[in-house]
């Protein structure tokens, strides 16, 4: 069975790729089966050793393999692995070295999470993780390493990224110009690596490797499986695919290229802080149009009290509902009795509704109602109402709408670019010593 992929998007929404794994491939062995370790290699004051790397090493393998890519040749895959273990611990040293823990209740309650995305009780899916082999004390603390990472990425990064109105504005201008917004692009990313303070010779080389790259990628080779081999970029053990995006979710970089290019096409080298860039068109499709529903409502808000319970409240609407039906008019009365002073002096009108701008029982009451019709008096924290639909229209993508849509793509763009390069900074700034020939 596959681990849900609706956990990540569950309270913390941020565990990496072995928290939906099959359990076949998270390949965590009991510790009992063990061999006798060695080193792999010394990352500043911890080691990462063989059996931690060997582990990693079988778990990558059987994902490649499910997702239909060829496994590259075992040394290189332990290197690209070792590498991604590295930046591991680098994260965990600075997360312990800054104070950030997950305790065992955070821990529990993410498990929980876990097996309820698959519909199992905690004791379930522990039964179920020891019928494949696999130690769950090991998987527990794997995942207890995950949400430290993502803990440390909100302090670090996340948290300090900001998108301003102006780049808002800047941002739709831009998009509309360049074709329809809506439209997705699913693109193969490999990058070349150059660290901070290069010299002239190392980005020449990577600049060459990088051109290699592209020629064996026009002779046919299989994109995927030259990503898996050479990229360092954290989608590489993926074939580096980086899934479907909008134009505007794409770095930075290639947003400008990509909507120039046919599916099929491969990149120019494209030089960032990072190092070399190669990327190549993989699908495009038209996105989906945002065409929401909205309704423009009225009401009528009344609250029991010391003096009036909540029959008397239901009686009063109920009387006043009758009266509106009978000819008097609904925005005097709204004036006249509603307790939402916001919006008894419009006569009781809230404007047009998006769905989801009203608290679910004032929504679910409005959505039986048809245009003109005023519904009997319902109950929602705020107290009693009586509603009528004036009117609904169907709208695509209102400016509002467009707006958050860009903050969130500007916003998660700007993550994973600060990201990048933090995590690059991190990596040249520690004391890496290898014990293993790759």
């Amino acid at each position: 069975m596959r681990i849900s992929e609706k956990y990540l998007k569950s309270a913390y929404g941020f565990l990496l790729a072995c928290a939906c794994l099959p359990l076949s491939v998270l390949a965590i062995e009991s510790p009992s089966l063990r061999p006798l370790d060695g080193i792999a290699a010394i990352v500043n004051e911890d080691i990462i050793t063989v059996n931690e790397l060997n582990t990693q090493v079988q778990t990558i393998k059987a994902l490649i393999r499910e997702q239909g890519t060829p496994p590259p040749p075992e040394d290189i895959l332990r290197r690209q692995v070792l590498e991604n273990e590295i930046r591991k611990q680098l994260q965990l040293q600075i997360a312990r070295n800054t104070g950030i823990i997950v305790n065992d209740n955070m821990l529990d309650e993410t498990i929980n999470n876990i097996a309820s995305s698959n519909n199992k009780t905690v004791r379930e899916f522990r039964q179920l993780v020891e019928q494949q082999g696999l130690d769950f004390a090991a998987y527990r603390e794997d995942i207890r390493s995950q949400q430290i990472i993502a803990i440390l990425h909100n302090r670090d990064i996340n948290s300090r990224v900001t998108v301003t109105d102006q780049e808002i504005s800047n941002f739709i201008a831009t998009q509309s110009a360049q074709g329809d917004i809506d439209d997705e692009f699913e693109l193969g990313h490999i990058l070349i690596s150059v660290p901070e303070a290069a010299s002239a010779d190392n980005i020449a080389k990577a600049k060459q490797k990088a051109q290699d790259v592209i020629k064996q990628l026009k002779q046919g080779a299989e994109f995927n499986q030259l990503a898996i081999k050479i990229s360092d970029g954290q989608q590489a053990l993926q074939g580096g695919n980086l899934g479907w995006r909008k134009a505007g979710q794409l770095p930075t970089l290639f947003a400008s290229e990509v909507v120039h290019m046919k599916v099929g096409d491969i990149s120019d080298s494209i030089r960032s802080p990072s190092g070399f860039h190669v990327i190549k068109l993989l699908n495009k499709r038209a996105g989906k149009k945002h065409i929401i529903t909205q309704t423009k409502a009225r009401h009528i808000l009344l609250k029991p009290n010391e003096l009036a319970t909540k029959i008397d409240v239901i009686a009063r609407l109920r009387q006043l509902k009758s009266r509106i039906e009978g000819g008097d008019s609904f925005e005097e009365l709204a004036k006249s009795h509603s307790e939402d002073r916001g919006s008894a002096i419009r006569g009781g009108d809230l404007g047009w509704i998006n769905p989801g701008d009203m608290v679910p029982q004032f929504e679910q009451a409005m959505d039986q109602l048809k245009a003109n019709q005023i519904s009997e008096p319902f109950q929602t924290q705020f107290g009693w109402h009586i509603a009528q639909v004036i009117e609904r229209r169907q709208q695509d993508q209102s400016d509002e709408f467009s707006r958050n849509q860009a903050r969130n793509t500007l916003r998660q763009r700007k993550i994973e670019e600060q990201l990048e390069s933090w995590l690059r900074q991190r990596r040249d700034e520690a004391y890496v010593e290898y014990k293993l020939k790759l």
